[in-house]
C-alpha cells in the first residue's frame, strides 16, 4: 500500500502551488491530529544546546511529528517495490532525537510496514531509506544529502534555518516556544512526493512549487 491514508483529506500533487510563501495561523485541532496517540504537540519548547534538548521535550515532539508525517505523504510506487521491507527513517546527527524516535515508533507501522530507525554515518548509502532527518549539527552536509535523496524520493526533514532553500522538504522551527514546521512544495515535487493538503494547512510557512 503506497498511498498514505492518515486522516484522509484531499491531496496536493506535485504540480500544485498554494501561492506565495506565507506564514499561517492554523487551527490547533488540525495540528493536534498529527500527533494524537503519541504526544501533545503543544508541549512547550525552547532553543537549547544538544545536551539540554531531551529535558525540554523538543526531541520528543519532533520524533512524534516524524512518525505522523508519514501518514500525510504519498511516495511513488517504486519506493515500495519490494514486499516485506520496512519503512526506514534514517537520522544523520541528532542522536537524542534518534533515541526518542525509536521509542515513538516501537510496535507501530507505516503503510502496513514495520518501521526501522537507522543512524546514518558519513559515507553510508541512502538505499532503502524513505525518510531522512538531518540534525542541525550536520547542516553542512544537507546539500550533498539532498542531491542523493531527491532521485530516491526520500522525504528530507531538517531543523535549521535556510534548510528549505537548500532542498529540504520539511523543516522544524521553534515559534512562540512551540515546535512548528515549514514546507517546500518545490522540494517535494523534485522528490516525486505528494503532500496531503492537511499537512500544508498546518505548516507555518509554505514555499510554492514551480509547476
Amino acid at each position: 500500500m503506497n498511498r498514505a491514508t492518515g486522516t484522509g483529506g484531499s491531496r496536493i500533487g506535485c504540480d500544485s502551488s498554494p501561492g506565495p510563501a506565507r506564514h499561517r495561523t492554523f487551527p490547533s485541532s488540525l495540528l493536534s491530529c498529527l500527533v494524537v496517540g503519541v504526544l501533545a504537540v503543544a508541549c512547550p519548547a525552547r532553543e537549547t544546546h544538544a545536551a539540554e534538548r531531551a529535558a525540554t521535550g523538543v526531541d520528543e515532539v519532533k520524533a512524534a511529528f516524524l512518525y505522523k508525517f508519514a501518514g500525510y505523504v504519498e511516495w511513488p510506487p517504486d519506493s515500495f517495490a519490494q514486499s516485506g521491507v520496512p519503512f526506514t527513517i534514517a537520522v544523520v546527527g541528532a542522536e537524542p532525537l534518534a533515541t526518542e524516535l525509536r521509542e515513538v515508533v516501537k510496535e507501530r507501522t507505516v503503510h502496513d510496514r514495520p518501521i526501522e530507525v537507522r543512524r546514518l554515518e558519513s559515507g553510508e548509502p541512502l538505499a532503502g531509506v524513505h525518510m531522512l532527518f538531518v540534525g542541525e549539527d550536520q547542516h553542512a552536509r544537507l546539500e550533498e544529502l539532498v542531491r542523493t535523496a531527491q532521485p530516491r524520493s526520500i522525504l528530507t526533514v531538517t531543523e535549521f534555518e535556510g534548510a528549505l532553500e537548500a532542498g529540504s522538504v520539511i523543516n522544524f522551527v521553534v515559534s512562540e516556544r512551540r515546535v512548528r514546521f515549514e514546507i517546500s512544495i518545490d522540494s517535494a515535487e523534485k522528490s516525486r512526493l505528494r503532500l496531503s493538503s492537511r499537512l500544508l494547512e498546518v505548516a507555518q510557512r509554505v514555499l510554492p512549487g514551480t509547476g
